[in-house]
């Protein structure tokens, strides 16, 4: 009777244990999980597979470390091609998972504007450092919405800065081209450009390219005849180096080009070479630059064998480091989360929307993190989602991208009133209510 009452106590004992170890609440104090659409087929391939490289890569870095404050990254891929139906999918298919969401970077502009209707009502946090809405940095209106660092009307006007200061502080007369792809990623600098022309005295010419962009004759034909006095390129993926050789054919100097942050990676003019010398791209904050997370990456990832790439060639490109840069910062939005709700404890999509409100990465922390040359301070709130933007020029000198340029910051005279004005009609044409931050 005694050993049938201690087995039968064991057997409660282990049936007890089994169910705590297979309960969520328990899963969930260990691991948060994050979301990782990507697309490593398809159009934008060439660019798409560094960034999502970078994203795991840094993910896998924090948990060689020890996690965020105890608590084990883990994450998922989900191939989007750069399709907005297939990127759909996978956003339907990642968003509700047991062990928290850290964020979503839907690496598209198109499955941005899909998802962001969604956003409010599954409670799921949009991160689109870079692209997207650029209205987003709206806080009132796009709550669950985040375009940090910078976006498409930042890096337009940042670019026309820099032409601004080579040609003497007068644009007057002049004539800027802004060659895109013909979709919603395409067409984001159009308002800021359209604006920049009617205060500069430029001529704004728009020349769609048809995706994905392999055919651009009937495009540099029309740049040759139209002879603008400097190229904007709004492309990514095959489309970039296509333009660059149809620039290099028809005789159009590369070293008045300039492409937008996705459209200037090493990828993209290595195999042009000395053509493509010259060629101008932006970037985020200073992701041309290394740092200490490039060298942490190294000995405590990629030389143990558990690299997202086998042979870490795109390690420390600006794709790559790109998308360590993004996926810090959802990390540290949840880091930030934790300090309110809950260090070591695994955060809630609502709890790491609070964390990505209210980010303040001061220097000393960018340091830390070995970002401290890469990005300058980052810190957002109700109304600023964005945080504050930074771009540099960097020029292709025939065999790697060199920083030409000092930092450039958007004119908020221009940009803030543009985000406002789009912010709320998007508001009306959604019947969201604008919040009062204040």
């Amino acid at each position: 009777m005694k050993f049938k009452t201690i087995a039968l106590a064991t057997a409660t004992v282990a049936a007890s244990m089994g169910a705590l170890l297979a309960s969520p609440a328990a899963h969930a104090a260990e691991e948060q999980f994050m979301p990782l659409l990507v697309y490593r087929t398809g159009q934008f391939a060439p660019l798409g597979i560094p960034w999502a490289d970078g994203k795991q890569d840094y993910l896998k870095l924090v948990n060689a470390k020890g996690g965020i404050n105890g608590v084990k990254i883990t994450f998922e891929e989900c191939e989007t091609a750069y399709d907005t139906g297939k990127g759909v999918e996978c956003y339907e298919r990642l968003k509700s998972r047991t062990n928290g969401s850290g964020s979503f970077d839907t690496q598209s502009t198109g499955i941005t504007f899909a998802v962001s209707d969604k956003a409010p009502g599954d409670k799921t946090t949009i991160v689109t450092p870079g692209y997207g809405l650029s209205q987003s940095a709206d806080g009132r209106v796009f709550e669950w919405n985040f375009p940090l660092l910078g976006n498409y009307w930042t890096a337009a006007d940042s670019m026309i800065q820099d032409i601004l200061k080579k040609e003497k502080g007068s644009l007057k007369g002049k004539k800027i081209a802004l060659v895109y792809h013909d979709s919603p990623y395409g067409k984001e600098p159009i308002p800021l450009l359209e604006k920049r022309a009617a205060k500069e005295g430029f001529e704004l010419l728009k020349l769609p390219v048809t995706p994905p962009g392999v055919e651009q004759k009937s495009t540099w034909l029309q740049v040759r005849q139209q002879k603008p006095d400097y190229v904007l390129l709004w492309s990514a993926g095959v489309m970039t180096p296509t333009a660059v050789r149809e620039a290099q054919a028809t005789g159009y100097p590369r070293d008045k080009m300039y492409g937008i942050w996705w459209a200037g990676s090493e990828h993209d003019v290595r195999d042009i070479g000395a053509g493509a010398k010259g060629y101008n791209t932006i970037t985020i904050h200073n992701t041309a630059e290394h740092d200490k997370v490039h060298s942490d990456l190294k000995t405590m990832v990629y030389d143990k064998g558990d690299g997202a790439s086998k042979d870490g060639k795109s390690v420390g490109s600006l794709a790559h480091t790109r998308g360590m840069v993004i996926a810090m910062l959802q990390v540290e939005a949840v880091r930030t989360a934790q300090e309110k709700f809950g260090k070591g404890k695994t955060m809630t999509s609502e709890q790491v929307r609070w964390g990505l409100e209210n980010l303040n990465l001061t220097q000393e922390r960018l340091n830390e993190l070995g970002f401290g040359k890469v990005l300058r301070p980052v810190k957002t709130s109700c109304e600023n989602h964005l945080g504050t933007d930074w771009a540099r020029i960097a020029q292709w000198n025939g065999n790697k991208f060199e920083v030409v340029s000092d930092w450039y910051q958007a004119d908020k005279s221009i940009v803030d009133p543009l985000v406002k004005e789009y912010g709320e009609k998007y508001a009306k044409e959604k019947n969201i209510q604008v919040r009062d931050c204040k």
